[in-house]
């Protein structure tokens, strides 16, 4: 049963965040990473581990900033297998816990715990469930999560992020505002490093000081919707629901380039493989898309996306590749001007495979049957067993999966 924020007597939404995920598995895993600075990821930081985080390090970082600030470092090179099926075993304990969860990300996720004080086996109060679900993600599973507690989804998250590493924050009834407005403007939703500083600009630096100014002059700084969004946060006003019941609307992966110059063919090669591993993860899980969603990031940290819908929803690789790469050559000339550190496809607009009728022509056919087929062998040979041309002898990576499928 959902629990309107306004009409909750208890601070009943969890926000459950793995600590450092990439890093805190690595150093499950191995026991002689434990309690040492750990990179994942050598050209691009992907993960710090908290140890790493000490000494200024955070992702996504280029590698040999990083190693300047620690040089005793430790870099390990992703696994992204592993990471996903630790992610499962997560996930499995927060639906164990309540049937009321919202994945945000593979490490990260809401869950309502209204109501379940007098549910059979239940933990007691929401404090007491969060401290049980901390537990067994560390027996269970190994790795440290921080869970936030508060009467909205907003406050739940502002408080896993103040109490990490490996704690747990309640945001009492009555306390929201005590605890919200001393914080720095960053926390909100929404305010990103050209918000804060047109904020800081005028004078503004906590939270406390966008309830003070109102909606009326914050729309002046920036924008009336941004303006009437940040005053409501301000207040602790979040109406959103832990949002349960329907399936992805997209799912994506991406790839850290590094700043060192990549060439078109290089950039090229690595968004055939994403897609590769995309279009199977999409079969895989029974679903077809309707829009192609290219992201960059530049050298100088400013990003582009592209997007591209097809005229019929499809799950074949071969479609989709040739969406992405067109989508590609729309900003070639951008690359070649300000470089590129990080591709990203997307697949957006999902529908289930069985609800959608899909018309295939005799060639589309024929590449249904090529994708099985390569599917097949992969999982019983391995990922890269099977590759494209262009993509023998190139290291080609791992590409990190945004969210669970």
């Amino acid at each position: 049963m959902h629990v309107h924020s306004a009409d909750r007597a208890e601070a009943s939404i969890l926000h459950a965040d793995l600590d450092s995920f990439y890093a805190s598995v690595e150093q499950r895993d191995d026991p002689h990473l434990r309690g040492r600075p750990v990179l994942v990821g050598g050209g691009v930081v992907l993960a710090a581990s908290y140890e790493a985080k000490a000494r200024g390090v955070r992702s996504p970082m280029p590698g040999h900033e990083a190693r300047a600030l620690c040089p005793d470092a430790i870099v390990v090179t992703p696994r992204f297998d592993d990471y996903m099926q630790a992610s499962r075993e997560v996930f499995e304990i927060f639906h164990d816990t309540t049937p009321l969860v919202e994945g945000i990300s593979v490490d990260e996720a809401f869950l309502d715990v209204a109501g379940l004080r007098h549910t059979p086996g239940s933990a007691g109060t929401p404090v007491a469930i969060a401290a049980e679900l901390r537990r067994r993600v560390r027996v269970e599973v190994g790795l440290p999560i921080t869970v936030g507690l508060a009467r909205t989804k907003f406050l739940a998250k502002v408080a896993s992020a103040v109490g990490k590493p490996d704690g747990l924050l309640e945001v009492a009834p009555g306390t929201e505002l005590a605890f919200l407005h001393p914080l720095p403007v960053r926390r909100l939703w929404g305010v990103g490093p050209v918000t804060e500083a047109k904020l800081a600009d005028a004078g503004v630096r906590t939270v406390g000081d966008i309830a003070q100014l109102g909606p009326k002059s914050l729309s002046h700084i920036v924008g009336p919707g941004s303006g009437r969004h940040l005053f409501a946060l301000s207040m602790a006003q979040d109406p959103r629901r832990v949002d349960t019941g329907r399936r992805r609307g997209s799912i994506g992966s991406q790839r850290a380039l590094g700043r060192r110059p990549r060439s078109a063919d290089e950039i090229d090669a690595t968004i055939i493989a994403i897609v590769e591993r995309l279009g199977k993860r999409l079969r895989a899980a029974e679903r077809v898309t309707r829009t192609i969603v290219l992201r960059l990031r530049f050298h100088d940290f400013a990003t582009a996306t592209r997007s591209r819908t097809l005229p019929e929803p499809t799950d074949r690789t071969e479609i989709i590749m040739a969406g992405a790469r067109g989508l590609f050559d729309e900003v070639r000339p951008l690359i070649a001007e300000r470089g590129c550190s990080l591709i990203g496809v997307s697949l957006a607009n999902l529908d289930d495979a069985d609800t959608v009728q899909l018309t295939l022509p005799f060639a589309e056919d024929t590449g249904a049957a090529l994708d099985t087929t390569m599917d097949q062998l992969r999982n019983r040979f391995g990922r890269d067993a099977v590759t494209r041309a262009v993509l023998v002898g190139r290291h080609h990576g791992a590409d990190a999966p945004m969210l669970p499928d």
